[in-house]
């Protein structure tokens, strides 16, 4: 079997590195220019942008199957792979989750808890709105918006002005800001038979709006754990879903969960699965678009995913030797040359032994140099 993957970044990497061990052959269409982390690891690469009629006659020839590795794909590609192979998940259920406004409808109309939300088109929209939402809230652009882009928080009328220039006037959401206790993420698979299941949810933490740790088992009560749970598997059965579904709760002080957003693929929060449970959630992903049983979701040991971001290099350097003599530590690097900003060039999972949120977290000041 061969699978098609649309997009080249590092979980395609991670992809085609499960789908090489299962005897998976894989070809790659990244929609850019190059595409480091799948260079070597693919057995094919198409170099080509996802309006190329041409790239895409070969890339659906040549693949039995298809899925995603990010969510930001023009619905025209998605749906033109469509009518020739199976496309997992589908571009309706990416549809959904690629826009927010779609997103955040689709939620009400189904009943799933989130924050109170306005769709605004313009500046009026925009005050009409935050007299209703705030005085707290956050201006979020509908698409291209993660890692902390695209969004904007209002505390103040005087500000509505400036933020909307600062999103260039594109369509939007206003949410009302949420005073939560932490946020967690579930991933939940389903398969081709409708078959489901759930990973262990993951407590995640920020630096500089990018996800820093993602701690497991998540310090919540039992009953917000179920009730994640339950509300990402009713999400994958309301969207009709094939394939790895990510979904991003806030946790309120009560310990009630609300549902921030949802990713249709792999999740740099479920990184943690590689080491920590007996089914990565890339071998998962695989199992799920290929036809295969899923594989249990069971957590080994108690995991800390850190992320290793451009920072963490100093002269072009990250001091691995201070990795590799941490107790449980496994490095993942995404085979990324250029190693800039806050860029996520990889990641470390502890796991096992005594203290491994301290092990991550000792371990994290060094690599920084702080």
């Amino acid at each position: 079997m061969t699978l098609g993957i649309l997009g080249g970044g590092q979980l395609a990497r991670m992809l085609c590195l499960d789908a090489r061990r299962m005897g998976v052959r894989t070809i790659v269409w990244s929609g850019t220019p190059s595409a480091d982390p799948t260079e070597g690891v693919a057995d094919i690469v198409l170099l080509k942008p996802f309006d190329d009629l041409e790239a895409c006659a070969e890339f659906c020839r040549i693949a039995d199957v298809a899925t995603v590795e990010f969510e930001n794909i023009p619905l025209e590609a998605l749906r033109a792979v469509e009518e020739k192979i199976t496309l997992s998940p589908s571009s309706e259920s990416i549809g959904v989750s690629q826009h927010r406004s779609r997103e955040k409808s689709f939620l009400r109309e189904h009943g799933i808890p989130c924050a109170p939300f306005a769709l605004v088109n313009t500046l009026d929209e925009l005050r009409s709105a935050y007299a209703e939402i705030g005085p707290v809230g956050v201006l979020k652009t509908a698409a291209f918006g993660y890692d902390g882009k695209g969004q904007v928080k209002l505390t103040s009328a005087d500000e509505l002005e400036a933020a909307w220039e600062s999103v260039e006037g594109q369509p939007s959401v206003l949410e009302g800001f949420i005073d939560f206790q932490c946020e967690i993420s579930v991933l939940v698979a389903r398969g081709q038979t409708g078959e489901c299941l759930a990973f262990p949810p993951a407590e995640n933490q920020h630096r500089h709006h990018i996800l820093d740790l993602s701690i497991v088992p998540a310090r919540v009560s039992e009953a917000t754990l179920a009730e994640a749970g339950e509300i990402a598997l009713k999400l994958v059965e309301e969207l009709d879903y094939r394939g790895l579904l990510a979904v991003e709760f806030f946790v309120e002080k009560s310990g009630r969960v609300l549902v921030n957003e949802m990713a249709p693929r792999p999740h740099n929060s479920g990184h943690y699965t590689m080491n920590g449970c007996v089914t990565s959630q890339f071998e998962q992903q695989l199992r799920a678009v290929c036809g295969l049983p899923l594989g249990s979701t069971d957590l080994l040991c108690d995991t800390v995913m850190l992320n290793l971001l451009g920072d963490m290099w100093h002269e072009g350097d990250l001091n691995t030797a201070r990795i590799f003599a941490t107790e449980g530590a496994k490095l993942h690097l995404y085979g990324k040359a250029d190693a800039s900003g806050r860029r996520k060039m990889g990641h470390v999972n502890l796991v096992a032994g005594r203290d491994v949120i301290a092990r991550a977290e000792a371990l994290k000041v060094d690599l920084l140099g702080e």
